[in-house]
């Protein structure tokens, strides 16, 4: 199977790219990481070169060791980059991934604060079983959960009828779907669209720099847009979905296939040592992203990186001695 990986970042979410990158090439992911973007291009994107596309005369491509390609796709949009995920991944498909010779059946969607663990022949295994999805850190939601509820109640008035399937309530950091199954994104989509309506917008986000929320909706069932948008596609779309459970973001004990930095403050933000000091121990998240930071894309300084590499360390052998209670 040929698969393609797409990820949205901006500002300092250009280290979380880097890494990201770099963990895909571990994998042994050969193809293109196509990287929308708002801002400019980080120092160490200087060297890509034009690579105009149906959609995107801007677009630029950077070589990543000898089978992965980061393709940057400037963005002009009002969304907040956690709301665009849906519309983004169709015009990719719609786009440079529906080009003669493209040939691609899969595509993921990986947030930049995210790293790619094991064999890449895994995940296209896993997406081969339905849409691929990760239970998130606040799952599971019954069936009559009032958020669940309410999601059923306020698409229901608007002419999208949602069906219960499962307690899993997924995250919007991670999304796999196969060509075959792009009805799913189109859901998403709309579910997205629909929600706007009670948000204020879809550049209302809980997140950095987004627009004020006017309302989280009944029940605050859109308390965390794009991802409450797209348990509620889970529903409201009959195609099959693969859920792999907490382990695989690292938000429990487990096979890790692509730990999650959840949370305000990101790997390349974070003081380790202080933090384990006050019973808050680095994340494998955290170690994950200090492991891909060197090379083949190095978007620290070699200092930098030994400093954090010292900080981390440290705080790993404090946080095995001071817990929060």
């Amino acid at each position: 199977m040929k698969s393609a990986v797409c990820t949205l970042f901006e500002g300092s979410y250009h280290h979380g790219l880097a890494a990201l990158a770099n963990s895909l090439q571990g994998t042994g992911f050969a193809g293109t990481l196509y990287a929308g973007y708002r801002g400019v291009l980080p120092a160490w994107a200087a060297a890509a070169a034009p690579l105009p596309l149906p959609g995107w005369p801007e677009a630029s491509s950077l070589p990543v060791g000898e089978h992965l390609r980061i393709t940057f796709l400037p963005l002009r949009t009002a969304y907040h980059l956690t709301n665009l995920k849906p519309r983004f991944m169709l015009e990719l498909l719609d786009g440079p991934l529906a080009r003669p010779g493209a040939e691609v059946e899969a595509l993921f969607y990986i947030d930049p604060d995210i790293c790619a663990l094991g064999r890449w022949s895994y995940f296209e295994d896993w997406v081969g079983c339905g849409v691929a999805l990760c239970e998130d850190l606040n799952s599971p939601l019954p069936e009559n959960h009032p958020r669940r509820v309410a999601w059923r109640r306020y698409y229901g008035e608007r002419g999208l009828t949602l069906r219960y399937r499962a307690s899993d309530y997924v995250n919007g950091g991670f999304v796999g779907v196969r060509r075959a199954d792009r009805a799913f994104l189109e859901c998403w989509q709309r579910t997205m669209e629909l929600m706007a309506e009670e948000i204020g917008s879809l550049a209302a986000a809980k997140v950095g720099g987004g627009a004020a929320y006017r309302s989280t909706g009944p029940a605050d069932c859109f308390d965390c847009s794009d991802q409450d948008a797209l348990n509620a596609a889970v529903e409201a779309c009959g195609l099959d979905v693969s859920v792999m459970g907490q382990e695989a973001m690292a938000f429990k004990p487990g096979r890790a296939l692509l730990p999650h930095a959840v949370g305000a403050a990101k790997p390349w933000q974070r003081g380790y040592l202080r933090a384990a000091f006050g019973g808050v121990a680095p994340r494998q998240a955290d170690k994950a992203y200090w492991a891909h930071a060197q090379s083949p894309i190095t978007s620290h300084g070699a200092w930098q990186r030994l400093l954090r590499r010292i900080d981390l360390v440290a705080a790993s052998a404090v946080g095995r001695l001071v817990r929060r209670s």
